[in-house]
């Protein structure tokens, strides 16, 4: 993977001004997060690594609180926090010496990517809004974060798919949540070649409570009126047509995807060169290797299924659905700013 070729798809700092006509991102004036959000979304995007690391989430938000003026502005307190080196700083910030909100939408816009613009509305807002709880991820998820990072950095390539398949036993819950939630994370923060899939150990069907969950957020999920093969309780197995973002000619940045349960190893998945991420307790334990696997990662998380028929079902799905999609965005900021400091050797 050459320097120029990377470029393309990622840019470098120095040529923010540029890009700003070319990548600009139309925003809803009615619309405003706030100082501090924007400000956070600032430093997540052009801060130093560690305070951009989904890790050190809750102090970089404690040190932002205290880099930010009254009036909404990022002081140069910022450099003396490690939020932001002083050459990111002074050139955001310009002659006054102060990050103005009119300048961090604009250096924002200039670095937002393509892919985000295309995504749904709603279901752009619910990511942004999943951007600032990062604190809320817990350790074991947090390290298992780091490794998928790792793995997707190393691998990367602008016009070659990278395929990440979510496993755990149904392929009714979690692991369509998953891969829904991953893939909306890869093109939010505009990482296109980043497909995510799903899997089981022992297949079901797309369960309706899952279905609701992402809908909840924008997702689109329309039945296709064809029913795949079904599991060994022989529950009818209907396949739907799950879209979080808009259609594009470019067909390496699909927003959609076909989505029923099967076998993690269907024809349907990838069959080599993929990271495994298992997603529940049970797959984990029954798939101690899974074949054509480049990497495999447990990040199991507790199945919504328990809470089915009771008055907490929809919150548990929503809280599951949110859960991974917090991580999977963790997870690809990490890789894009992984991606970027390689390109900057």
């Amino acid at each position: 993977m050459t320097i120029i070729r990377v470029c393309c798809w990622f840019g470098v700092f120095g040529l923010i001004a540029a890009a700003a006509v070319c990548l600009a991102v139309e925003r809803d004036e009615k619309r405003d997060a706030g100082a501090f959000v924007r400000a956070l979304w600032t430093v997540q995007r052009f801060g130093t690594a560690e305070a951009a690391d989904p890790r050190h989430d809750e102090r970089t938000k404690a040190l932002l609180t205290a880099a930010l003026a009254k009036d909404g502005t990022i002081t140069n307190r910022a450099i003396e926090n490690n939020l932001m080196d002083a050459k990111t700083y002074h050139t955001l910030a310009g002659a006054d010496d102060r990050l103005q909100a009119s300048e961090m939408r604009q250096a924002l816009d200039s670095q937002a990517p393509k892919t985000r613009r295309r995504l749904l509305p709603r279901v752009a807002a619910h990511l942004d809004a999943l951007t600032t709880s990062f604190e809320r991820i817990d350790a074991a998820h947090l390290a298992a974060g780091e490794k998928l990072a790792e793995w997707i950095a190393a691998n990367y390539q602008p016009g070659r798919p990278l395929a990440i398949l979510f496993v755990c036993t149904g392929n009714s819950r979690r692991s369509i949540l998953g891969a829904t939630m991953g893939n909306a994370a890869a093109a939010y923060w505009g990482l296109p070649q980043v497909h995510c899939y799903s899997g089981g150990t022992a297949p079901s069907a797309f369960n309706p409570r899952t279905i609701i969950a992402l809908r909840a957020i924008g997702v689109e999920i329309e039945p296709t009126g064809e029913e795949a093969e079904r599991g060994a309780e022989g529950s009818p197995n209907p396949s739907y047509v799950v879209r979080w973002g808009e259609a594009s000619s470019d067909a390496t940045s699909t927003m959609e995807t076909i989505e029923f349960s099967k076998h993690y190893g269907h024809s349907a998945n990838p069959q080599s060169g993929f990271a495994a991420v298992m997603v529940c307790t049970q797959a984990d334990a029954e798939c101690p290797l899974v074949k054509g696997a480049s990497r495999r990662i447990s990040m199991p998380y507790l199945d919504p299924k328990a809470y089915d028929d009771s008055e907490y079902e929809a919150a548990k799905y929503a809280e599951r659905r949110d859960d991974l999609g917090r991580l999977m965005l963790a997870v690809m900021l990490k890789a894009r700013r992984q991606l970027e400091r390689q390109v900057g050797k």
